[in-house]
């Protein structure tokens, strides 16, 4: 589902993140995992096609990203990729229901109000649809943006961080929804985190060092 192949991507004379070669399967679970500054949300934007490596190689689901062209990008994203970023970005001015529904537009595909509803109900948020994001706790947040991420199906799940900002319980319920969600969604689901709560979660593992250039973390265990 994922294959990076001499991956490099640098910010004039820095490298950002370097990446010799990783393969994801569909439907895999994997911890990202590194330092801060090691380069993890610069690997999960390239996998997103968000940017664009230095050098080397991004296929997803068999596409190669350097063969899409910029004005397809988004809407490939839109059908491909669910991102949970570390930012949530949930638009104020609009409900949590329309936020959903935004995304199924943005991603050209028909509005889904009773896949919406389910969605809000799978991860215990059905009360909050009519709710702006600056009426939800960051708990709730996190579920509606979990739920945003899944819902046009996506083939790959991606999460920047995702407990960073929560206590024990609601991170492990966060990373439980971003399992169940992943799951029932077909989705390869990739976590991006140096939280040590997530490592038992998630035992496959690729790791980055501080220095960029990847370390293979007991073989990235399939």
């Amino acid at each position: 589902m994922i294959e990076i192949t001499g991956l490099v991507k640098r910010h004039g004379d820095v490298v950002a993140v370097a990446v010799d070669g990783w393969q994801v399967a569909r439907g895999e679970a994997w911890l990202l995992a590194g330092p801060s500054g090691s380069g993890k949300s610069t690997l999960l934007a390239l996998i997103a096609g968000l940017t664009e490596p230095t050098s080397g190689r991004v296929v997803v689901g068999g596409a190669d990203l350097a063969t899409i062209r910029p004005g397809d990008r988004d809407r490939w994203r839109g059908r491909t990729i669910g991102l949970v970023p570390q930012r949530l970005h949930l638009i104020g001015a609009i409900s949590v229901a329309d936020n959903l529904r935004l995304a199924q537009r943005l991603a050209g595909v028909g509005h889904d109000d009773a896949r919406i509803a389910a969605l809000l109900e799978a991860v215990q948020a059905a009360d909050l649809a009519r709710r702006v994001p600056r009426e939800l706790s960051q708990g709730q947040a996190q579920r509606v943006a979990i739920a945003r991420a899944v819902v046009n199906r996506p083939a790959v799940l991606l999460a920047d961080e995702p407990t960073a900002s929560l206590d024990d319980e609601h991170a492990a319920h966060a990373l439980e929804l971003l399992r169940a969600q992943a799951l029932e969604a077909g989705a390869t689901l990739v976590v991006a985190s140096h939280d040590a709560r997530v490592r038992p979660l998630l035992p496959r593992a690729f790791v980055l060092s501080a220095r960029p250039g990847p370390l293979a973390d007991g073989g990235a265990a399939r």
